[in-house]
């Protein structure tokens, strides 16, 4: 197997962001999860950066959807539709920079991200 250029190990990390993006649009459970997922277990084992920005976009996502499911919980007392609406714009707008950065070749690290994988 050839080794990865600098170019194609930010395209595929990239793309690490970019499909939880992708999963948030195509409106399937858990899409947003499995979209980096797979990406991240196919071409983790080719390049330490895919593999730790794999290992980012999978913590946000699955952060995000615990904060997800607090904030239904909180729909019953009514302060959750709110959080749910501020909730998807924060995921929104945070995969969208951590595409962009990991794209140019800048470090990036989500806010509110809990470590999951390590």
């Amino acid at each position: 197997m050839a080794e990865m250029d600098q170019k194609q190990e930010r395209t595929w990390a990239m793309f690490c962001h970019l499909g939880a993006l992708i999963g948030i649009f195509l409106s399937v459970a858990f899409a947003h999860i499995i979209a980096p997922l797979v990406i991240w277990l196919l071409k983790k084992d080719e390049s330490a950066l895919i593999d730790a920005e794999g290992k980012k976009s999978l913590n946000f996502q699955i952060s995000i959807t615990i904060y997800g499911i607090i904030s239904f919980i909180l729909c019953f007392v009514f302060i959750g539709f709110l959080l749910l609406a501020a909730l998807g714009i924060f995921d929104l707008i945070m995969v969208i920079i951590a595409t962009v950065k990991v794209n140019k070749g800048e470090k990036f690290n989500y806010p509110l991200s809990i470590q999951f994988i390590k």
